[in-house]
């Protein structure tokens, strides 16, 4: 058992390192706003598909019959459930590409992890920037994102102009009746604020919302 843990090392080391780094990629999309992650087998997904691509590159390589033969046997194995956004087949793509990187070169994971979490740092920044100096998100709230969000329906007589440039507004609709807006947050506070503004206005038709 020593002979083994001593004989490979370096396997070990870059096991541990995947790992921490698979962690620290977990907590940046949390702080970037991607609650989806906090999951059990989100988390999971995240922690040990950078492990197994990195076990299977190292297996194959080097070995072409054995790697058209992994190839066949991976091939029958898909994704059950529906991926919700673009961004978390990105995210899917990328751990199993820290995996790859760790069989070639630690350098390579370490640059690939160092990049990724400065463009999520970067674009976090970016739109808490947009939120203080021009009051708008940089962002469109969307539900596809996998968030769970709060949701405030409002018809009116006629157009409501701050609601129209509110930063959360999804849509707008015209009808004979008058307006149509729905507006989405994460933030309920927010949108109970707006609730609370709107509810008793003699252009309000009717206000619903919904947490």
């Amino acid at each position: 058992m020593i002979d083994l843990i001593f004989g490979n090392v370096e396997k070990i080391i870059t096991l541990i390192f995947l790992v921490m780094t698979s962690i620290i990629i977990r907590q940046t999309l949390i702080l970037c706003g991607q609650k989806w992650v906090e999951t059990f087998s989100h988390t999971a997904t995240i922690l040990t598909l950078p492990v197994i691509t990195y076990v299977v590159t190292s297996v194959i390589s080097g070995n072409i019959a054995l790697s058209l033969g992994m190839v066949g046997a991976l091939s029958i194995v898909r994704f059950r459930n529906p991926v919700r956004s673009s961004f978390e087949l990105t995210v899917y793509f990328f751990v199993i590409t820290m995996g790859i990187s760790a069989s070639v070169s630690l350098k390579w994971l370490g640059f690939l992890v160092a990049a990724i979490v400065s463009i999520l740092a970067l674009i976090f920044f970016i739109d808490k920037i947009m939120i203080k100096k021009f009051k708008k998100s940089w962002f469109k709230t969307s539900f596809a994102e996998g968030n769970s969000l709060a949701t405030l329906d409002v018809q009116s007589k006629k157009e409501i102009k701050y609601l129209s440039s509110d930063r959360n507004l999804m849509s707008v609709f015209r009808n004979v009746n008058g307006f149509e807006y729905r507006l989405a947050s994460s933030d309920v506070a927010e949108l109970m604020k707006i609730y609370d503004a709107i509810k008793d206005k003699k252009e309000t038709i009717s206000c619903r919302l919904l947490k």
